[in-house]
C-alpha cells in the first residue's frame, strides 16, 4: 500500500509540473500532459487477503481454548494447502448446533477473514462416524460396535474396555471387543455361546463404528 501512495504522489507532482511547463510554452498541451490530466482520481485498490497457509498450531490452540471448560473435544482437524479448514468435534454427551456456531466465531475472532483467506467448516461426529480418539471409545463403552480390521476381519461385539496407551496421543487406543462365540465344551451335546474378548488397537483397525441394528 505504501508503494501505491508514493507512486500516486509522484504522478500528482509530475502532472502539476508538466501543466505549468505547458502553460508557459503554448496553449496546446503535449500528449503526455493530456494523458495524465485525463486520468480521473479514484480510490486505491484494497490490499488483497493473505494467501499464506493458516498456522495450524495456532488454530489447534484456538480450538482447545474455545472448548476449555466444556465436555466438547477436538476429534479431527483437516487443513489443506488452499486453507480449507474442516473441524470435527464430539462431546461426552451430545453436540448442539449452537456450540458449533460458537466455535466458528471463536476461530474467526483469531483468524480475521479480512486478512486471512480461508474456508471454514465446523461439525460434529455423526452416529455412524468412525471412532478416532480415546474419549469416543469411553463414550461408547458397553455399546454394540462393528470393527473392520486391517487383516480383513469384520467383527461385531460389545466394546468392553478402552485404554489410551500414549498420554499425549488420543488416537493411541487399545480396546477389548466382547464377541459372541460358539464354544463346544467337553461332554456337551451342543455348543454354547460365550463372550470372547478380543484385544485390538486402533492402529489394527480400518474402522470402529457404532453397530446400527434395524
Amino acid at each position: 500500500m505504501l508503494n501505491i501512495i508514493i507512486i500516486t504522489d509522484f504522478f500528482v507532482t509530475l502532472q502539476k509540473e508538466l501543466l505549468n511547463t505547458c502553460e508557459g510554452g503554448g496553449s496546446q498541451l503535449p500528449p503526455l500532459c493530456i494523458n495524465i490530466a485525463a486520468v480521473p482520481p479514484g480510490p486505491l485498490r484494497p490490499t488483497p487477503a493473505s494467501t499464506d497457509m493458516i498456522d495450524k498450531e495456532l488454530l489447534i490452540r484456538t480450538i482447545d481454548r474455545a472448548l476449555e471448560g466444556t465436555d466438547l473435544y477436538l476429534v479431527e482437524l483437516k487443513l489443506t494447502p488452499a486453507n480449507e479448514i474442516n473441524v470435527e468435534i464430539d462431546s461426552d454427551t451430545m453436540v448442539d448446533i449452537d456450540e458449533c456456531v460458537a466455535l466458528t466465531r471463536s476461530i474467526e475472532d483469531v483468524f480475521d477473514r479480512e486478512i486471512e483467506d480461508y474456508e471454514l467448516e465446523v461439525g460434529s461426529a455423526g452416529l455412524t462416524s468412525p471412532l478416532k480418539v480415546y474419549r469416543q471409545y469411553v463414550k461408547n463403552l458397553g455399546k454394540d460396535m462393528e470393527v473392520l480390521t486391517r487383516d480383513g476381519r469384520k467383527l461385531h461385539g460389545v466394546l468392553a474396555s478402552a485404554e489410551q496407551t500414549d498420554p499425549v496421543d488420543p488416537r493411541a487406543v487399545k480396546f477389548e471387543l466382547a464377541v459372541k462365540t460358539k464354544v463346544k465344551e467337553p461332554g456337551a451335546k451342543r455348543p454354547v455361546i460365550r463372550d470372547e474378548k478380543i484385544e485390538l488397537t486402533a492402529a489394527d483397525c480400518k474402522s470402529v463404528v457404532y453397530d446400527l441394528k434395524f
